[in-house]
């Protein structure tokens, strides 16, 4: 730096610098109040706004039918927030379905709703093939679904079938003390050939469940939706109400029989089943669709994911959750003994996964292995000698990719016969789904299908043959889309 240079001649030098950078945005500026003076193009600037109004109608509108994000976060149509289905505003509910449940039947009894309910040991087919021992109620685990209205006085019977005492919780409910079903606490234990009637009036509207108040007898899967609908739906409305239940237990390779005293767990099924045996939910695009789902697992807690969809949360085991304070998820954790309801516009269309994203609850039968290790360099002389009071060794273990480290991780399918193949694909549910569909969908997995109006009423309703994968590669392939769709 120049000595001679005084503090003067810099700051003089440096105010100058600052005028020459201002003066080009001044004189830009002042161009610009010339161009404005200026007659405009209407044509021009007609379509430069049709243009502007486009791009911004891609952001603020929705549609039922394809991808839209239907404004910012305070509006109603904000993913679909509160777009209603297609049933109009002011009907009864619609019906709650539970794939591979029943419903319990009721009688009235002088004015009060009366069912009967039997606490009962249970062989459930967890996959096709394979029964396992639990128990529950009327001899399906989980327990068939009781259904009733706000405002109803209900009558339960329950009879004890079961070669121990047990009592009946009713999870969720505000009701009269001595009918809540905590032995000891609020009543004596039904004994095994005995009966306990409960009855109360329900004010309460939302997902609510009855289970075993005996722990053991928890982890063994006693367990029942009871769902309270208002007598006018909620608003908006939806088209669909699904109900799922999770549960976990713990079976060993050499038994059929669910061990309650065990930590960890191996058998994961939804309403009784594990994917892919679970019955797929089918909806029509367009709807508005309900899913409640319930994790009745013994101490491990579910982050469910839904695929090709945003949803909202909008009730709990403690009723309908303020719109205000809906939270828009694709993934949620749903914590042991909770509720959630999931509501979202089925928009697009195709067969969507929905699962726990656990990885060893997105399979079947985790257990440690038996026998030798299968690896290369792993010694099994002793095991060969054994012979022949063991199995003989796998021809597997020359298999190249052993000298792989970390081979194998993929979980090894269950052996996939035509009859359990007809098993799994025989539901009307599944027609038209790809081929092989079942590879995708184990353990804490289901599907729900969103079908086109024409493809709903072929699955359904229509006895005609429809291919595998028929309806699936109409939609992928664009003989059905949504992207191009005027909707």
């Amino acid at each position: 730096m120049n000595n001679n240079v005084t503090r003067r001649q810099v700051l003089f030098t440096g105010a100058a610098a600052a005028v020459g950078s201002i003066s080009p945005r001044l004189a830009n500026s002042e161009i610009l109040n010339l161009n404005n003076s200026q007659p405009h193009n209407e044509a021009v600037d007609h379509q430069a706004k049709a243009q502007q109004t486009a791009r911004d109608s891609k952001f603020t509108n929705y549609s039922r039918y394809r991808p839209s994000f239907g404004g910012p976060p305070d509006s109603d149509k904000y993913l679909g927030k509160l777009v209603p289905g297609l049933r109009k505003s002011g009907l009864e509910p619609v019906p709650f379905e539970t794939p591979d449940l029943d419903k319990l039947a009721w009688k009235m009894v002088d004015g009060v709703k009366q069912f009967e309910l039997r606490c009962t040991p249970v062989k459930q087919e967890f996959l096709p093939g394979k029964y396992m021992n639990v128990w529950g109620f009327n001899n399906n685990m989980p327990g068939p679904t009781i259904e009733a209205f706000q405002g109803d006085r209900i009558r339960i019977i329950v009879h004890n079938e079961l070669p121990e005492p047990t009592s009946v919780h009713w999870h969720g409910l505000e009701l009269p003390v001595e009918f809540d079903g905590v032995p000891g606490v609020t009543q004596h234990l039904i004994h095994p050939g005995k009966s306990k009637t409960y009855e109360y009036e329900l004010h309460q509207t939302g997902t609510f469940f009855y289970h075993s108040h005996i722990p053991m007898q928890e982890a063994f899967g006693m367990v029942g939706f009871l769902i309270i609908h208002p007598k006018v739906a909620f608003d908006p409305p939806v088209d669909r109400d699904f109900g799922l239940i999770f549960q976990n237990f713990f079976i060993p390779p050499n038994s059929d029989t669910a061990d309650s005293m065990r930590m960890d767990w191996n058998w994961h099924t939804i309403n009784g089943r594990s994917g892919p045996y679970t019955t797929p939910m089918v909806s029509k695009h367009g709807e508005r669709v309900r899913v409640r789902l319930l994790n009745f697992s013994p101490m491990q807690h579910h982050p469910i994911h839904f695929h090709g969809h945003t949803f909202w949360l909008t009730g709990t085991e403690g009723g309908r959750i303020p719109t205000s304070a809906w939270i828009p998820r694709n993934t949620t954790l749903t914590a042991v003994a909770m509720a959630q309801d999931f509501e979202f516009i089925a928009f697009n269309p195709g067969d969507w996964i929905f699962h726990c994203h656990m990885v060893h609850h997105m399979m079947n039968h985790m257990v440690p292995q038996v026998g030798p290790h299968i690896r290369g360099e792993q010694d099994i002389s002793q095991y060969l000698n054994s012979l022949p009071g063991r199995p003989t060794a796998n021809s597997a273990l020359e298999k190249p990719a052993f000298k792989v480290p970390g081979y194998p991780q993929k979980m090894q399918s269950m052996f996939m016969n035509q009859k359990t193949l007809k098993k799994i694909n025989g539901k009307r549910e599944t027609r038209g789904m790809r081929e092989n569909w079942h590879m995708g969908v184990k353990g804490l997995m289901t599907v729900l299908r969103v079908l086109p109006d024409e493809y709903y009423h072929r699955v359904m309703h229509s006895d005609e043959n429809i291919a595998p994968g028929e309806i699936f590669e109409a939609i992928a392939r664009g003989k059905y889309s949504t992207y191009s769709s005027s909707k």
